[in-house]
């Protein structure tokens, strides 16, 4: 058995996580999920294919096939854009209690 660490995130508000809902998502190729935020921390994991991750006002990335995110509550992410070949991803989030998972877009 081996171990190795590919993500250890500090949360930048320390909250009481409740539970933890799990989604397998799926987007077709080159569909951009457009400018938006989260309600509660989503941590990530690519199953197949690729994006272009961006949180807003930091560099960009491609993420590929077992690449981890992390997108902060409330903190703008500019781009999780479906590359050619489309994306599967899981997407962890992180709720308190009585708390749905949210995603607004933005417009700028």
């Amino acid at each position: 058995m081996t171990r190795a660490v590919v993500l250890d995130q500090v949360l930048a508000v320390p909250s009481v996580t409740h539970r933890v809902e799990v989604q397998r998502i799926s987007m077709a190729a080159g569909l951009p999920a457009g400018l938006h935020i989260h309600n509660c921390p989503v941590f990530g994991v690519i199953e197949t294919g690729s994006v272009v991750y961006q949180i807003d006002g930091q560099p960009e990335s491609v993420l590929t096939a077992g690449d981890t995110f992390h997108e902060p509550a409330g903190v703008r992410i500019a781009r999780f854009d479906a590359q050619d070949e489309g994306v599967t991803f899981l997407a962890y989030y992180l709720l308190g209690a009585g708390q749905v998972p949210e995603l607004d877009f933005l417009d700028d």
